[in-house]
């Protein structure tokens, strides 16, 4: 690990189960407070319609640390929406960076010099889905912000794997668009 983190980014996606709405697709930038993401973290302050933003909390007066800033990569249309973002996934997400303290996968030394700021995807349909299994939007949430914070911390995927597997993996929405 690197004395300094400027600019660390990851992403990973969890699948829902059968008949759920609850992929999750966190984005994570992670890096020192007085660097490029602290900057972006700062100028978060403050609302944009439609795209919340809220430190990570794991319940009230308990913000994670580094601090991290959530929003949305959709547009809040509804309350029971913000509901599912500022409680079950929140919940999840905090979770998660705490967990990846006591891992090691976040250095506990340098949890004041550095800030995240995490992207969320949250299917709009969920605010909606009579049947909506909660503990299955916790889980999605909690592993993939778990696994992006690991990526980003180790730099994955590398070049290199990015190289030995240009042939063999392909965007999803290119099924079909190319004949092998």
């Amino acid at each position: 690990m690197t004395e300094h983190i400027w600019l660390a980014t990851g992403e990973a996606t969890v699948l829902a189960a059968d008949g759920q709405y609850t992929d999750a697709m966190p984005e994570v930038m992670i890096g020192n407070v007085k660097g490029p993401v602290g900057h972006a973290f700062a100028s978060m302050a403050g609302q944009v319609a439609g795209h919340p933003r809220m430190f990570v909390i794991r319940d009230l007066n308990q913000q994670v640390r580094p601090a991290t800033m959530m929003t949305t990569k959709m547009t809040v249309k509804s309350e029971d929406y913000v509901e599912l973002l500022g409680g079950v996934v929140q919940a999840a997400t905090g979770d998660a960076i705490v967990d990846c303290i006591a891992e090691g996968i976040l250095p506990k030394d340098q949890l004041n010099e550095l800030c995240m700021i995490i992207m969320v995807w949250l299917d709009p349909r969920c605010a909606n889905h009579a049947e909506l299994d909660k503990k299955d939007l916790y889980r999605t949430n909690y592993e993939a912000t778990k696994l992006a914070i690991s990526r980003a911390m180790k730099g994955e995927p590398t070049a290199d794997e990015l190289i030995a597997n240009r042939k063999s993996v392909q965007h999803y929405a290119l099924e079909g668009v190319f004949e092998d």
